[in-house]
């Protein structure tokens, strides 16, 4: 039983593939939209932020949050290509077929999951084009970048949740930013903590964005020097912490999501 669900699981991703190949528009604007905020960020309001350590420039600073927000877009691409296939009547075709229930859904979050590979390592050749030097070593930076791409898993099943809760893409679309623009901006990111209000200051310091950009900062050979507010648990120990997240999260999501496909399927 498990055999076959991971069997048909692997066939729903390399369709996932396979359509990356054949629409590349969506590989090209995928990859676009990061390098467009490395460069914003970098020659835009990086010249207004200090780092506050001789020697470090604000682009070392930058990559790691730029890294994080692009992984927790993932939810993006799946939910809206989710509510785009309900749409299409592509749910009901699947449902026709004797594949596993619980295959479309995981097949979808592995295809994107494999679509950010390609999309870290174009940003990560952009941030080395402006500057950006990670001074860990490799297999540090090798399991920053695993890192990176686990949290985009976990993210993937919230998008999967929403995309089967919607209507409509477009619905999805705005959904995904309701819910993942105030984690990414209220965030030790892009800026310092230090200058949010009190409250804000302790939700950003236990904002799972906040600890997964330390983490990677420490991961790529830097510390988070962006400002320790409250002096929590999680600001001490971002790795860890993001673990316990990212756990979280896929606990919660991932039956929800599976759940909600196979009564979706049912109707």
């Amino acid at each position: 039983m498990i055999k076959y669900a991971i069997s048909d699981s692997l066939i729903i991703t390399k369709r996932q593939l396979l359509q990356l190949i054949r629409v590349p528009e969506v590989l090209i604007f995928s990859t676009i939209q990061p390098v467009m905020f490395v460069l914003l960020f970098r020659y835009v309001f990086g010249g207004s932020i200090s780092t506050g350590i001789p020697g470090v420039d604000y682009v070392q600073l930058l990559m790691p949050g730029i890294f994080v927000q692009t992984v927790a877009f993932t939810l993006a691409g799946t939910a809206v290509g989710l509510a785009e296939d309900m749409q299409k009547g592509l749910i009901d075709r699947f449902r026709s077929l004797p594949i596993s229930r619980s295959a479309v859904v995981f097949g979808r979050t592995l295809g994107d999951g494999a679509l950010n590979i390609v999309v870290l390592a174009v940003m990560g050749l952009a941030g080395y084009a402006v500057g950006w030097r990670p001074s860990s070593g490799i297999f540090s930076i090798l399991l920053g970048f695993a890192f990176l791409l686990l949290f985009g898993f976990a993210m993937a099943w919230v998008g999967v949740l929403i995309g089967l809760s919607v209507r409509s893409a477009r619905v999805a679309n705005a959904a995904v930013f309701i819910a993942v623009f105030p984690l990414t901006f209220l965030s030790n990111a892009f800026a310092p903590t230090t200058g949010m209000p009190r409250a804000l200051q302790y939700f950003a310091e236990w904002n799972p964005v906040s600890t997964m950009v330390a983490g990677c900062r420490e991961l790529f050979g830097l510390q988070n020097i962006f400002g320790v507010t409250a002096n929590s648990w999680p600001s001490q120990n971002p790795l860890e912490m993001s673990l316990i997240y990212m756990v979280i999260i896929m606990a919660i999501f991932i039956p929800l999501s599976v759940r909600k496909y196979i009564n979706t399927a049912s109707k």
